[in-house]
């Protein structure tokens, strides 16, 4: 059997078929509840806590190492660049280039650097709404299956024929 065909056969297999469907309901199923997080459940709790919003609240743990290497970089490039510096063409045009470059860290990284903890409350919340319904549905298929085997399956065939043979033997 070649390659094509193996890959055919298992592609098409229906577990697999069943696990791309929920796959792609389930990043939808996200996206839902990012939503409804972020634009329903959010905004009140950020009202109740004085008009903030949710996402921004962080605290700041200092200077990011590109706002300190820019400020450096800076310096030097305007002292260099001043009149009666003394320095060459070329230096001038190192520290230029220095500057750009932390401009270039500080544009990437920011100036100083925080600790999201509104953004991981609201990643808390988004799981926890996602958890609870993923038991939801859970439980309720549960409870079908439950409900189906409660239901007294029809007894094989075989042994109805025993039972009415044991009963014709009774009787005679």
């Amino acid at each position: 059997m070649g390659l094509i065909q193996e890959f055919k056969d298992f592609a098409m297999r229906g577990n697999v078929v069943d696990l791309a469907v929920g796959l792609i309901i389930g990043a939808e199923f996200g996206k839902v509840v990012n939503s409804a997080v972020n634009d329903l459940i959010m905004p009140p709790i950020g009202k109740a806590l004085g008009g903030v919003n949710f996402a921004d609240l962080r605290f700041s743990l200092g200077e990011s190492g590109p706002n300190k290497a820019l400020k450096e970089a800076t310096a030097k490039f305007e002292e260099l660049s001043a009149e009666g510096s003394g320095a060459t063409e070329e230096a001038v045009s190192a520290a230029k280039m220095s500057v750009d470059s932390a401009q270039k860290g500080v544009d990437q990284f920011g100036e100083f650097l925080y600790v999201n903890y509104g953004q991981f409350a609201q990643g808390v919340i988004n799981f926890l709404i996602i958890a609870f319904a993923v038991f939801m549905v859970v439980k309720l298929m549960n409870s079908m299956q439950k409900k189906e085997e409660a239901k007294p399956a029809a007894p094989p065939k075989q042994e109805v024929l025993l039972g009415e043979i044991r009963d014709l033997l009774q009787k005679q």
